[in-house]
């Protein structure tokens, strides 16, 4: 797989946590628990996908 279609893929899980998140938020029992690890997981992939770009130039 080339850089370019993993930072796609991880940009893609990305945004699908980012909607799971806000749909969770709007929840009234929300999981403060749930949210936070959910939250940990959109940053590493968000730093993974920093980090390929930053290769990738």
């Amino acid at each position: 797989m080339t850089i370019e279609a993993r930072i796609r893929e991880l940009g893609n899980r990305h945004r699908s946590l980012d909607e799971t998140i806000q749909q969770e938020m709007r929840r009234p029992s929300a999981d403060p628990i749930h949210l936070r690890e959910m939250k940990q997981r959109k940053l590493r992939l968000k730093e993974e996908i920093n980090s390929l770009e930053a290769r990738a130039c």
